[in-house]
């Protein structure tokens, strides 16, 4: 039935929902993830250790799963009708709570976390198979089977006393799901994907993707802001403002500059898009976990610009910059077919600067890193200039 304006004349073209771009609703729910990135990122902020890194990455992988599923179900269903707009909004308050559970995560709010994180994953299954039709219910299926399986360690997980068992058997959990995701979602009674399904539309998973990045990116300037304006204001830690908010300039410039721009054309034209597209977020979710890391580093760097840099402190100043480089690289690939020098380059660059961490205070540390960093983006400028890349055919 054709839209209609006020007047009952059929609505522009232009006033016509698009189903390559996402939607406002979307947007709309993006903003609880802000939230979520930044408890996650304060986690990991208060522990440095392996164990405390170790525990923010769980919590991490939970977050983004519930955000890709929920992207990738954006495909399966019409955003715009009326009936999808409680199901998004639910799962967004399911995940606004249990962002807010994050702080007892790993004390005596254990099981309230684990609890809420099922309940979004199964509120979306009775969801899916109560309302829409087709390839929704008939993914959700499949979906629930491995949920079940692991719900068993994330409730046993949330009944844990010890917080490094917790961490283990949710990091179990995790995996079930995530190879559900790598094999998609096999069953006893369906081994294969269904060749159909699911139906993931180039251009609107590719901007979905983007836009998780800025999410990111966004938490991170909270973040900063907020470290910053909570101190007194000095010389020293405006310096350091200025150099960690370059350093996030250059991160954006560098992720959006061509393949970010490219990753649509060549996910709609994939032999496998689906396949392609499980992909691609993987590669983003690296890309996320190494801006979380520049986050955190970003706040110590301005917390304490001058004086010793202690190993911790050198590792994610250098560690969070170098993870999302790798994510980059894999993008590159992604979508070139090869690996674009630069970033090789500056990865050995952040491996070599490793050594001269303990003579260099942290602000100098991370102005090292904004050299790196800019030298990649002027050498992608210049060989794009001089010799355009193309998307490969996949």
């Amino acid at each position: 039935m054709a839209m209609r304006g006020e007047a009952g004349e059929p609505a522009p073209a232009s006033a016509r929902p698009d189903p390559t771009r996402p939607t406002y609703l979307e947007l709309f729910f993006d903003l609880a993830y802000i939230f979520a990135l930044i408890v996650v990122t304060e986690e990991l902020l208060n522990d440095l250790s392996w164990g405390g890194t170790g525990r923010a990455v769980v919590l991490f992988l939970a977050f983004t799963l519930i955000w890709a599923l929920a992207t990738w179900a954006g495909d399966l269903l019409d955003l715009t009708r009326p009936t999808v707009v409680p199901q998004v909004v639910g799962v967004m308050a399911g995940s606004l709570l249990l962002a807010g559970t994050v702080p007892e995560a790993y004390q005596e709010g254990g099981l309230l976390f684990a609890v809420t994180y099922l309940a979004i994953h199964f509120g979306s299954g009775l969801y899916y198979t109560l309302v829409p039709s087709g390839a929704a219910r008939t993914r959700t299926h499949r979906t629930m089977l491995w949920e079940a399986v692991a719900a068993v360690p994330w409730i046993i997980g949330g009944l844990q006393a010890n917080a490094g068992t917790r961490a283990t058997l949710w990091a179990v959990a995790l995996a079930v799901e995530y190879l559900g995701v790598v094999l998609g979602w096999p069953t006893p009674w369906a081994w294969r994907r269904p060749p159909r399904e699911p139906r993931r539309v180039g251009e609107r998973v590719a901007e979905r993707y983007r836009q998780f990045v800025i999410v990111a990116l966004g938490a991170s300037l909270f973040l900063v802001g907020s470290e910053f304006s909570e101190g007194r204001y000095t010389r020293d830690r405006a310096v350091a403002l200025v150099v960690v908010f370059t350093t996030t300039v250059l991160i954006w410039r560098i992720y959006i500059y061509r393949a970010g721009q490219l990753m649509t054309g060549t996910i709609a034209r994939a032999a496998n898009p689906a396949r392609l597209s499980e992909i691609t977020a993987f590669v983003h979710l690296v890309m996320v976990a190494g801006i979380v890391g520049t986050s955190v580093a970003s706040q110590l760097v301005i917390r304490q610009p001058f004086g010793d840099t202690p190993p911790a402190l050198a590792a994610v100043i250098l560690g969070g910059p170098a993870l999302f480089l790798v994510g980059r690289a894999l993008l590159d690939y992604t979508v070139f077919a090869h690996v674009n020098r630069a970033r090789l380059v500056g990865l050995l660059l952040l491996a070599g600067l490793a050594a001269a961490t303990p003579l260099l205070p942290p602000v100098m540390v991370g102005l090292t890193v904004v050299g790196v960093l800019a030298g990649i983006a002027t050498s992608n400028l210049i060989q794009t200039l001089t010799n355009p890349p193309r998307p490969a055919t996949r």
